[in-house]
């Protein structure tokens, strides 16, 4: 939060992430739903509201449970960007090679092959936003409870 607020106070706009952090995935174990039990997830809507207070300008969410990300949301005057958080954060966003199938392992369960159904690259990134204006993407097949 010091680190926030000292960007903040210098005009520095600033992007919070919490829930996975691809960075620390070795601490968490491997890539893995984050606040799940209650406890946790209570520990990350804290954090959330701390990064706001100090000054984050928004919050990138990701791996987190669908309720989790929708009472962040909520809760918070910033936007919140969700990946792998379920449809109801303020926006979406994916790695353009998951996005794409391009994943070189088992790709997460919160992405969605736009290319698979698309008959080229442009096509499937049009097919993205216009499954995300229209709510159809992220669906339950891709969130978590």
């Amino acid at each position: 939060a010091e680190t926030f607020q000292k960007m903040a106070q210098r005009g520095i706009p600033t992007c919070a992430h919490l829930g996975l952090t691809p960075q620390s995935v070795n601490k968490f174990g491997g890539y893995k739903v984050q606040g799940r039990d209650a406890d946790h997830a209570q520990q990350i809507l804290n954090d959330a509201h701390t990064l706001e207070q100090a000054g984050a300008d928004l919050l990138v969410l990701e791996c987190v449970p669908t309720p989790l990300a929708n009472d962040i949301t909520r809760a918070l005057k910033i936007p919140v960007i969700g990946i792998g958080a379920g449809p109801n954060t303020d926006a979406q966003v994916l790695v353009l090679y998951d996005m794409l199938g391009l994943t070189p392992s088992r790709p997460p369960k919160f992405t969605k092959n736009f290319l698979h159904e698309n008959k080229d690259i442009p096509a499937a990134l049009r097919a993205y936003v216009d499954e995300v204006k229209r709510g159809i993407f992220p669906a339950d097949e891709h969130s978590f409870k």
